[in-house]
């Protein structure tokens, strides 16, 4: 458990200048981004001294243009105003598919090529057609282990977290997280089933959603969202908006999981009971809800603690574990997120960090807060997970007054 209570001031007002700068270089990858995609792994597997015959060098020069073109153009028709399904998968599988070209091309091509080196292993063209082959199996190797692991029913991940103001009648409490399952092109009906079959054998006392349930509208993902309603918990199933709804008409998404039996805590909360002592379980809107332009949608602690006694334990809902800097400032006991996908495909993780105070597991804040950031149950987009598990999570809560 990371303790982050103990930062210094001098060094956060150090390090914001710099992110801020990172934050403006970001704002440009979009359109650099998939040319160093591309043209990188192509210089690399190419033209560093392999001296391929002509025909296997514009073959795979062509391959390479081919995808810097294709996976734009899809990736616009499949998530732009068309939506188109199928192009979105072709685009978001060749964006995991350079990701991973790309990050391996770059470490293989200067790590592997100076060991052969300094071994002294062949000559200069012999340690180029190497690399070219270990980046090529690397990958390879790396996206069909990803395929696997972002298509699986996840693991399920078990913590007992000690939360001081719990009373003992709530020791052992059983609550379920499961974030980002990100229903979308890729039909996940069955693998949604499997999902809430596995939530099922965990005999929750609480099921929470902390948002990003589709890619998509309620309407057009119902089929994959459905099986969500025979999730069983025995006190309560909560849900919380995420940002890829406000990019999906959230309301529809809100009014489905009412429709599902879920209590959205839209900036509200409800009272869990049992032997005697009370845990008020919160949730807001996503912090991107305010600039969707849906009338009543914002990220409103305040009102979701609004009639709550200040002496209760608080355990909140909310998408972003950046929210968390507030839920700290108001004493929350424990805040559950998910949003960064633990990274999904390393080393995205370290994009991920510029943004998140937390990119996995249980983290403190301040003097009382605990977070804890799921890596998510589904993926968004490449269909691939590399070196980040999804996960169904099972938070134990543990009371200090326990007999």
């Amino acid at each position: 458990m990371t303790d982050t209570s103990n930062a210094r001031p001098a060094e956060g007002e150090a390090q914001a200048p710099r992110q801020s700068r990172l934050l403006r270089l970001m704002r440009y990858l979009p359109l650099i981004a998939p040319v160093l995609l591309w043209a990188v792994p192509c210089w690399v597997l190419l033209f560093t001294g392999q001296h391929w015959p002509l025909p296997v060098t514009v073959a795979g020069t062509a391959l390479f243009v081919l995808g810097l073109a294709a996976m734009p153009l899809a990736m616009m028709r499949g998530h732009g105003r068309r939506q188109q399904d199928r192009a979105a998968i072709i685009g978001d599988t060749l964006l995991g598919g350079s990701w991973v070209l790309f990050t391996w091309s770059v470490l293989l091509g200067i790590l592997l090529r100076l060991a052969l080196t300094v071994a002294g292993v062949g000559q200069s063209e012999d340690r180029a057609r190497i690399v070219t082959w270990a980046v090529l199996g690397v990958s390879a190797a790396l996206l069909a282990w990803g395929y696997i692991e972002a298509r699986r029913v996840p693991r399920v991940r078990r913590l007992d977290v000690p939360l001081p103001r719990l009373g003992a009648g709530l020791d052992g409490l059983r609550v379920v997280l499961i974030t980002d399952t990100h229903y979308g092109p890729l039909d996940r009906a069955r693998w949604s089933a499997r999902v809430c079959e596995t939530v099922n054998t965990l005999e929750a006392d609480l099921v929470c959603h902390t948002g990003d349930i589709a890619d998509g509208t309620a309407e057009r993902r119902r089929a994959q969202a459905t099986p969500l309603g025979t999730v069983r918990a025995t006190e309560a199933r909560v849900y919380v908006t995420g940002n890829h709804e406000y990019y999906s008409e959230a309301q529809g998404w809100v009014d489905l999981m009412d429709e599902l039996g879920w209590e959205p805590l839209r900036n509200r909360h409800l009272l869990l009971e049992r032997g005697g002592d009370t845990l008020v379980v919160a949730g807001v809107d996503d912090v991107t809800a305010e600039s969707s332009g849906l009338v009543g949608h914002r990220a409103h602690l305040a009102g979701a603690l609004d009639g709550a006694d200040p002496e209760l334990p608080v355990l909140l809902l909310a998408h972003q574990p950046k929210f968390v800097d507030r839920a700290a400032a108001a004493g929350i006991d424990l805040q559950l997120s998910g949003h960064t996908h633990g990274g999904q495909i390393w080393p995205f993780h370290h994009l991920v960090r510029l943004d998140q105070p937390a990119l996995a597991g249980l983290s403190r804040h301040g003097v009382r807060t605990l977070l804890y950031t799921s890596r998510g149950t589904g993926f968004w987009g490449p269909p691939f997970r590399v070196f980040a598990p999804s996960e169904i999570t099972l938070l134990v809560l543990r009371s200090a007054q326990q007999r």
